[in-house]
């Protein structure tokens, strides 16, 4: 990437900080047309500063994309999909924690799921008018502080995180079972299922599984040749098949043709110009 000013920060406002895990400005320009965002299972809220719109491109079907105005929430995520790097040439995003996004929008956060979704949908005209708010503001810390002032003017529900919800999550991301979490919870699946899906918007299995995924990438660091029996052992999966096959389900690549655009940037990855040029020769014109 050239000319990369970024700033990124943790909230300032104590309010904020358990449900937002960082506010962050890049812009620069990128080298590929096109990259793969792999899941994460948490959720973002996105605007685009150097125009109005906002599109996600199906991992499979390159053609078929999701548009939106420049500011939307993404959904929390179980399945890849393509965004166009020249849309990130001024962008801002919010990183929420995990149910981090549950008290700033009323909709059900499944609804959400693997979806971009405007904020002039959720917001009414506060979502309508936040990109020309941020592009008023004069400075990227103006901006990030503007954002603020807007998720504390938007909280729709109690700024108070759910603890059993917080501890479930944090279980599930290190491995332990659904049966074994609601265990400890003294819930049964299906109350842990229901209250988990509400707020972060994929079921507490799924949420697992992406999430065992995500150990995985971060292991895998810029690349893992020959140590991906290891990886599979240390990150939970039953054997190096296992691993493939659930690194292909949600990725939608091998392990061996993952190679992240940077070693901090594990969820972007790279489209070079023989996949798009074999996913035209598969989809036809």
């Amino acid at each position: 990437m050239s000319g990369t000013p970024a700033l990124t920060w943790r909230p300032s406002s104590p309010a904020l900080a358990p449900f937002v895990a960082s506010i962050g400005y890049l812009e620069g320009r990128f080298s590929h047309q096109r990259e793969r965002s792999l899941p994460s299972g948490m959720t973002q809220l996105l605007v685009n500063l150097h125009s109005d719109e906002l599109h996600s491109f199906d991992a499979e079907d390159h053609t078929v994309a999701q548009s939106t105005g420049g500011a939307a929430l993404q959904g929390a995520s179980a399945r890849p999909c393509l965004i166009d790097p020249s849309q990130q040439r001024a962008i801002l995003w919010v990183n929420f924690r995990l149910g981090g996004a549950y008290p700033f929008f009323p909709e059900p956060a499944p609804e959400a799921r693997d979806l971009l979704v405007d904020l002039a949908d959720l917001w009414g005209r506060d979502g309508a008018t936040l990109r020309e708010r941020l592009l008023n503001a004069g400075s990227p810390v103006e901006m990030l502080r503007t954002v603020e002032c807007v998720l504390l003017a938007r909280a729709a529900r109690p700024l108070q995180r759910d603890p059993a919800i917080s501890a479930a999550g944090l279980a599930l991301h290190r491995g332990v079972s659904v049966a074994d979490v609601a265990d400890r919870l003294g819930w049964t699946p299906k109350r842990l299922g229901q209250r988990f899906s509400e707020q972060i918007g994929l079921t507490p299995k799924l949420f697992g599984r992406v999430r065992r995924f995500q150990r995985l990438v971060r292991a895998a660091g810029d690349g893992a040749d020959g140590q991906w029996a290891r990886l599979a052992a240390e990150c939970g999966y039953h054997d190096q098949a296992h691993l493939i096959h659930d690194f292909r389900a949600l990725a939608g690549i091998t392990p061996a043709a993952y190679a992240p655009r940077s070693p901090g940037e594990f969820n972007h990855v790279p489209i070079s110009t023989s996949d798009e040029d074999g996913a035209r020769i598969r989809m036809g014109p």
